[in-house]
């Protein structure tokens, strides 16, 4: 087969209840703890998002390892015997060392295949933020792009995707060490929901404290109210962990405010949700307040 593959990693999220990750796309499995037991969560994965916040609300943490450069290894050279270059977006560097180990396969398949090309794009975001990305790279790719040009229009465009997530429970950013113990007490006392996004350099950071859920998702539309590009795209993603009720009021809450966005579901996966707990709300467009 000619051309070139799209892989990603399953912290991408790029399963949604309304549609499927696209077929032009291959999603890395990633490894994970929860309960005392190991899991996979991915394509042919051990672990389901249900099965995984199941066991979270039952009082387990979990635990993610990134991906090592023999998966990789195993992925990339799948595709390049067949004869297709490699164009790998991956899970943001601000959180995680999986860009690091992919550019070390990268670069020993690039000896051992000096005719192919493997470009590897640290996306600098996460969840359903980094499936954001990767749809519309699909789309592109399906255009016509070439693998430089969509690897370009990926580095060009990765800062426009905005991530606003708010978080039900403090005890797994705590165990992460995102907050300390006494602002996890406090904020779980006066019911605090924290406002998080995913920064310039890829990181998880909390930005605003409201109170309440409703508070919490009217802090993430002002969000949006101020740097909302809907000339790059009107598609704004809804993402939730474990939160279907809450995701409805945030989508009837968009729909209000924002009667052109084209709003699409998506679950908040294992790999994130392994540092946010159960309850968390994303909410994912093209804008200018990244």
């Amino acid at each position: 087969m000619a051309g070139y593959q799209i892989f990603t990693d399953a912290t991408a999220d790029c399963g949604t209840k309304l549609a499927e990750a696209p077929a032009s796309v291959r999603v890395i499995p990633m490894q994970m703890e929860i309960g005392g037991q190991e899991y996979t969560y991915g394509p042919g994965g051990t672990i389901t998002t249900e099965e995984f916040y199941a066991l979270q609300r039952a009082g387990n943490y979990a635990t993610t390892t990134q991906i090592g450069p023999s998966v990789y290894f195993q992925f990339f050279e799948e595709a390049l015997r067949a004869g297709q270059d490699v164009l790998y977006l991956c899970f943001t560097s601000g959180m995680s060392g999986t860009f690091q180990s992919a550019q070390v396969c990268a670069d020993a398949l690039a000896e051992a295949y000096p005719d192919r090309k493997i470009i590897c794009v640290d996306t600098l975001c996460a969840s359903v933020g980094e499936g954001f990305l990767v749809w519309e790279a699909a789309r592109r790719q399906a255009a016509g792009y070439s693998l430089e040009e969509l690897a370009q229009w990926v580095t060009e465009s990765r800062l426009k995707v905005c991530h606003w997530f708010t978080v039900d429970v403090f005890d797994h950013l705590r165990r992460g060490g995102r907050v300390s113990a006494a602002a996890a007490v406090l904020g779980t006392a006066l019911q605090i929901k924290p406002l998080l996004h995913v920064d310039e350099a890829g990181r998880l950071a909390v930005v605003e404290k409201p109170r309440g859920r409703k508070q919490a998702i009217k802090a993430q539309l002002a969000r949006m109210e101020q740097g909302w590009m809907p000339e790059l795209g009107s598609t704004v993603m809804v993402g939730h962990g474990d939160c279907a009720e809450g995701a409805h009021m945030l989508e009837e809450a968009i729909r209000a405010q924002f009667p052109t966005a084209d709003i699409v579901t998506a679950d908040i996966g294992p790999i994130i949700g392994a540092h946010t707990g159960p309850g968390m709300l994303a909410v994912i467009y093209w804008g200018s307040t990244r």
